[in-house]
């Protein structure tokens, strides 16, 4: 007993045993080598990357100082931003909130529509705003329509799938409540569902709101509308007092939209 009590004394506690550590440092591996084959897959030109702090010294002192006679241009730019934001927002609200009523399994009327309601909140957020943008420019020409337009189609799956997550953890003891009286589906919806998922609904759409000014203010470098398309113009003249104004500009909405949002969400949680 003595001997073995001192033998176990000698052992070093490991968290892994040899195995366990020899299958850890077999993926280690693999992850470097795949970082190390994709670095060299993409073809850097690695001259241009160590010479960027120089680039980015010489953009920086053409940035300075901000130059501020186009401000009322790119005032009224950044209010086309928030318009487009929030019309957008707006729009989604309508189309999303039935998606994400399908797209819920205790809500929905069959496995078709189920999976109607889900296909279409995949195919909302698996593309990109800036894809979107690219889309409706092409039917609808340059403007704050495309802009409108690509940022609710990416707005749908956002706020249908968190609204559909939403319905699903529902009481269902107070949906059962009010059909064992006999009310119809619609009165269902709006006595029993509506008022569970009504804080969640105003947390989401002030989240998007947020999301949608951020993505509001690149729409404009395909030609989408708001404040992104005075960058790109000023970027296009070699404007850069005028482009640093334009992103203080934007960096200001950015915070404001944020802390606007922050407060409303604290609002109704």
């Amino acid at each position: 007993m003595v001997d073995q009590a001192a033998r176990l004394s000698d052992r070093v506690w490991s968290r892994y045993d040899r195995k366990e550590q020899m299958i850890r440092y077999g993926i280690y591996l693999l992850t470097v080598l795949a970082v190390v084959w994709a670095v060299k897959d993409i073809d850097i030109f690695w001259p241009w990357v160590w010479d960027a702090p120089t680039q980015i010294q010489n953009l920086g002192a053409r940035m300075w100082p901000p130059e501020f006679a186009r401000w009322n241009d790119i005032f009224q730019a950044m209010l086309e931003t928030v318009h487009i934001a929030t019309l957008s927002t707006v729009l989604t609200i309508f189309i999303a909130l039935p998606v994400s009523y399908i797209a819920a399994q205790n809500t929905t009327p069959n496995k078709a529509t189920l999976w109607l309601g889900r296909f279409i909140l995949v195919s909302s957020r698996s593309v990109n705003t800036i894809i979107w943008a690219l889309l409706f420019v092409a039917i609808f020409g340059p403007g704050v329509l495309a802009g409108i337009l690509a940022v609710t189609f990416r707005s749908i799956g956002f706020i249908g799938k968190l609204m559909g997550e939403a319905i699903e953890e529902i009481d269902h003891r107070q949906v059962e409540a009010i059909q064992a009286t006999g009310a119809s589906k619609m009165k269902v919806v709006l006595y029993a569902i509506v008022p569970q998922v009504m804080p969640a609904f105003f947390a989401i759409v002030i989240l998007r709101w947020d999301i949608n000014i951020r993505e509001s203010t690149v729409l404009g470098l395909v030609g989408a509308g708001g404040i992104g398309v005075l960058l790109q113009g000023s970027i296009d003249l070699f404007a850069w007092q005028t482009v640093a104004t334009i992103l203080l500009a934007i960096l200001v909405l950015v915070i404001l939209g944020e802390a606007i949002t922050s407060m409303l969400r604290k609002k109704v949680m």
